[in-house]
């Protein structure tokens, strides 16, 4: 009966060991994080600044309440890209395939690196949040939903990295995460985050309401006090467990694949 016990304590350990390899590296080159939330900082400022005044006028709501949201999802993101460009350097260095060739668990390594990208979001969602409330964010629904609030870009770039892996792993070169990262940008500033979705043209509303990103800003909107929260919760929900379901696997048939062909 103990033996699942340990099994299951040592995956968590050693993927707790391959995070702080990632982390390691990141000290080491602090650049990748630190664009992944000095952009998403600086473009809050100043949209917030520049156009706040305007967009409260015409809509009668603060935009702080979608920018925060947007900007927090897009440093999580933009982050998440180089995790493809690092993956396909340890391909082409062999890095994978001797992490294959260690006596550790199969998927601490793809856990590893998922712990290490939630950790960072959180960080950057934090950073966010507090420069947000320095902006005027109140959450109304009480402080203890600040939690559930910084949490959500967590889930996000948990799916999204998946997304990542998947499709950069076994590419022979930065073209598949060049148009996933050109796409899924173009998402977070295509959304409900940067206008509400009233301000779009009526033919265009549709897709700004349920395309994958807005759910999870105006979560993060209702989360503050600002509107519902259990339809775009189910709807974020909806839309993190069919693209796990899809990349999940393909990622880690891709990552066993290379791993194993080194």
């Amino acid at each position: 009966m103990t033996a699942p016990v340990t099994h299951e304590n040592s995956l968590l350990t050693e993927s707790f060991i391959f995070a702080g390899r990632r982390y390691a590296r990141w000290r080491r080159d602090p650049m990748i994080p630190l664009q992944a939330v000095l952009f998403p900082t600086l473009l809050l400022v100043t949209y917030k600044l520049l156009l706040g005044k305007s967009i409260m006028r015409i809509t009668g709501t603060d935009s702080v309440y979608g920018l925060v949201p947007m900007c927090a999802i897009a440093g999580a993101m933009f982050g998440a890209l180089a995790i493809g460009l690092a993956m396909t350097a340890e391909r082409n260095t062999g890095v994978l395939t001797r992490f294959w060739t260690l006596p550790v668990h199969r998927a601490s390594a793809m856990i590893g690196t998922l712990i290490a990208e939630g950790g960072r979001t959180l960080g950057g969602a934090v950073l966010i949040t507090a420069i947000g409330i320095a902006l005027g964010l109140r959450f109304e629904r009480g402080v203890l939903m600040a939690i559930p609030f910084v949490l959500v870009p967590v889930a996000v770039v948990s799916v999204f990295t998946m997304m990542v892996i998947a499709l950069s792993i076994r590419a022979e070169n930065n073209v598949m995460l060049t148009w996933l990262g050109t796409g899924s940008i173009g998402l977070v500033f295509c959304s409900s985050g940067m206008a509400p979705v009233g301000m779009y043209p009526s033919w265009l509303q549709s897709f700004i309401a349920f395309q994958p990103i807005s759910p999870a800003i105006e979560t993060m909107r209702g989360l503050a006090g600002q509107g519902p929260v259990l339809w775009p919760l189910l709807l974020t929900c909806a839309w993190l467990i069919g693209l796990a379901a899809i990349f999940g696997p393909l990622a880690v048939r891709g990552y066993r694949a290379v791993a194993e062909a080194g």
